[in-house]
């Protein structure tokens, strides 16, 4: 616990210093439909494994805990368990975190709890920052890793799915201060696609939303079953309310 905590703490502050970078756009909001989407999910925990694992520890998650998703021991033996031998084991990773901290300049924060310490109340859920940030990276050659991106400007990782998306250009314009008219400042204008991707931005922009659904999931695999229980509690309730309004009014009906 005192560990799931210190990476909670960790990726915290990863957040704080994300926020107050300058260059932060607006986040997108994550379509939240996909969490009821077991397909989605088992998309997004493919994608997860494919892409994220390499680095990103889950250290928190058991393999076998995919099966609320709708996935058996034998298709997550088949499929996924890359990283381990056994389905109850954590999703850990082989990368050494010296070895990390000299590629990256930091070691790649576990991603068990990512989308729920991302949130920013004025911002929007974790998920939405996800969803932003894994759609907007952008090559830049002044960046150790070729890459930069506009939601986490200056950003150590660099795109991991850059295959499925391609490779694209930010375009900047300069424009006047609109607190300052003496000076100039570089304002977003759109990507330009350099190279082209496996798949077309709505194919890509519906495969990040899955790889979040899972991050989300991940975060908290029995929400769903939390939301269901909630909302069999408010009907009981509501049930509850009814019978213990009629009971009262033929309680005192013939007290005058």
């Amino acid at each position: 616990m005192k560990k799931l905590i210190a990476i909670l703490l960790a990726s915290l502050s990863l957040a704080g210093a994300a926020h107050a970078s300058e260059g932060g756009i607006p986040w997108d909001k994550f379509p939240k439909e996909k969490m009821s989407d077991m397909a989605a999910l088992q998309h997004g925990a493919k994608l997860f494994v494919n892409y994220c694992l390499n680095c990103h520890s889950a250290a928190y998650m058991r393999y076998n805990r995919m099966r609320d998703i709708g996935l058996s021991e034998t298709e997550i033996k088949n499929n996924l368990l890359f990283a381990a031998d056994k389905v109850g084991e954590t999703m850990k990773v082989s990368l050494d975190a010296k070895d990390a901290k000299a590629w990256f300049g930091a070691n790649p924060p576990d991603l068990t709890v990512i989308a729920r310490s991302r949130a920013d109340g004025a911002k929007g859920s974790g998920a939405d920052y996800l969803y932003t940030y894994m759609r907007n990276f952008y090559r830049d050659d002044t960046k150790a890793t070729g890459w930069n991106n506009l939601a986490f400007p200056s950003v150590a990782m660099p795109h991991v799915m850059w295959e499925l998306q391609g490779q694209r250009a930010a375009k900047f314009e300069e424009v006047a201060d609109p607190h300052d008219h003496e000076k100039k400042v570089h304002v977003f204008a759109g990507y330009q696609q350099l190279v082209p991707g496996t798949l077309n931005e709505r194919q890509y922009d519906e495969a990040v939303a899955d790889l979040v659904a899972y991050l989300q999931w991940m975060g908290e695999p029995a929400q769903g079953q939390r939301f269901q229980l909630g909302v069999i509690v408010l009907i009981f309730l509501g049930f509850l309310t009814v019978f213990a309004w009629r009971l009262n009014a033929s309680y005192w009906k013939d007290v005058k």
